[in-house]
């Protein structure tokens, strides 16, 4: 049983769980009639009024606890459907069922279990959250699924480089592999030198070794469904060595890996009907003497040369070389994430990941599928004349613009010239992280993308 389990309660009649009502101010006149003189005058000292997100808690004649009300203001078009999950941390500790009805009961019921995570491998557990009771009309094993799938990414990019390297990554791969009873092979050494050589360039500098982290799972003849994420599992920028403030957050440059390891666990608990590949190129990107240098020239897999116009760029190069390996099996649908540039930040913020495709018809299923399940994602263009800004006078593409400008399209163009044959492309630039704490989503490593695409996968693909 895991702490997800234990915090979501199957339904009930024989346990007592203390009602949570929500309320419009309007419904609020109506439960206030049916109290008793000394719960009116608790309202009334509280002035409580059911605003948005607001709760008040209500006592019984002995004093114990009897009711929550949760406000829902007049309207709640625009209102975050994670903020009833707030209500987990604090509430005391005890078991509680929805009385009445939410805009969105299923991601009310996500919201709690998102607001109850917290990473406690380095120090002791605060104190415990509350439990609910899952409403009938929502899937218990689905809503685990996602916070489950949502857990394993926060806690992979919490865990700071010292415990989490390119092995650490595979060993996290490989147990999520072993679990589903999917294929694994991994690349490394002499052989990650001969076929990816962009992946051994960027992680050589490491006495971490690099590798390439490669499962399969499903049956053979389903669609192809391939999942690249960046495995940058610390990143010093290389011998173009960022500043001090920009290695703060680097352990989470691994978060493209932890996000694709996240969606495959949730395809594979689904057992979707799909041919599901996942590729992880895991690194460190380190100084010495072998570091990789500006200036250099690496031959790709794909053959296509790159001059190194900057080696905090390494990102893309480590997905060049994990894409060109994955177009060549064609697949139906080929999804990157990576946490890549900070260009994406500067035009959208840390909470609304850009993704690029050329296939219309997907964005949009895409666009509509982050809607409905709270995932916020917004479409970015693969705009073609912007690979003018990445030109090499020596090589055939450089792997950094001259330009301040378009980081983040720049990046996504870079990486398209190493896809030409998978049917959908779609690539997903990330922050993997929340910065400051909202309903759901606790500060620290964050899943993005990863529910939205997985509700799509399953839409198109089923059981």
């Amino acid at each position: 049983m895991t702490a997800f389990d234990r915090l979501l309660t199957p339904a009930s009649t024989a346990r007592r769980a203390i009602p949570i009502i929500p309320v419009t101010a309007r419904d609020l006149k109506a439960q206030v009639a049916k109290l008793s003189p000394a719960q009116r005058r608790w309202i009334e000292l509280h002035d409580y009024k059911a605003k948005p997100a607001s709760h008040l808690v209500v006592s019984d004649s002995a004093g114990a606890l009897a009711k929550v009300y949760f406000g829902l203001g007049e309207d709640s078009a625009g209102r975050d459907p994670f903020e009833f999950g707030k209500l987990s941390r604090l509430l005391p500790a005890a078991e509680y069922r929805i009385d009445g009805a939410l805009p969105d009961a299923r991601l009310a019921v996500l919201g709690w279990l998102l607001e109850a995570y917290s990473f406690d491998r380095y120090r002791k557990g605060g104190s415990l959250p509350a439990r609910l009771q899952c409403p009938g009309d929502v899937d218990r094993g689905d809503v685990l699924s996602a916070a489950e799938a949502t857990g394993l990414v926060r806690d992979l990019i919490n865990t700071p480089a010292s415990d989490l390297g390119p092995a650490e990554l595979e060993a996290a791969a490989r147990k999520i592999a072993r679990r589903f009873k999917a294929k694994v092979k991994v690349v490394s050494g002499r052989e990650l030198e001969r076929k990816f050589p962009m992946i051994y360039a960027v992680g050589k500098a490491s006495p971490r070794a690099p590798r390439l982290i490669d499962f399969t799972w499903g049956p053979a003849r389903a669609p192809r469904v391939t999942l690249v994420g960046k495995g940058v599992c610390f990143d010093t920028g290389g011998l173009d060595i960022k500043p001090p403030s920009g290695m703060l957050l680097m352990k989470k440059d691994m978060g493209g890996a932890a996000n694709v390891l996240g969606l495959a666990r949730m395809i594979m608990t689904a057992e979707l009907n799909v041919r599901l590949r996942v590729l992880i190129p895991a690194v460190e990107n380190s100084v010495d003497g072998s570091a990789f240098r500006p200036g250099d020239v690496l031959t790709s897999r794909k053959g296509i040369t790159v001059e190194i116009g900057n080696t905090d760029a390494e990102g893309r190069l480590i997905l060049a070389d994990a894409l060109a390996l994955a177009d060549e099996e064609k697949p139906d649908l080929l999804i990157d994430m990576a946490t890549l540039t900070g260009a994406a930040r500067v035009a959208l913020g840390p909470d609304l990941p850009p993704f690029y495709t050329d296939d219309d018809a997907f964005a949009g299923e895409i666009s509509a599928a982050a809607r409905a399940e709270n995932d916020p994602l917004w479409r970015m263009p693969f705009w073609r004349p912007y690979y003018g800004l990445f030109e090499s006078r020596i090589a055939e593409l450089n792997n950094s613009s001259e330009s301040a400008y378009a980081g983040s399209i720049t990046a996504a163009l870079f990486l398209k010239r190493f896809v030409e044959s998978a049917k959908t492309y779609v690539h997903f630039d990330i922050f993997g992280w929340t910065p400051t704490a909202k309903p759901g989503r606790p500060r620290g490593g964050e899943a993005q993308g990863m529910r939205a695409l997985f509700a799509l996968i399953r839409s198109r693909y089923g059981r």
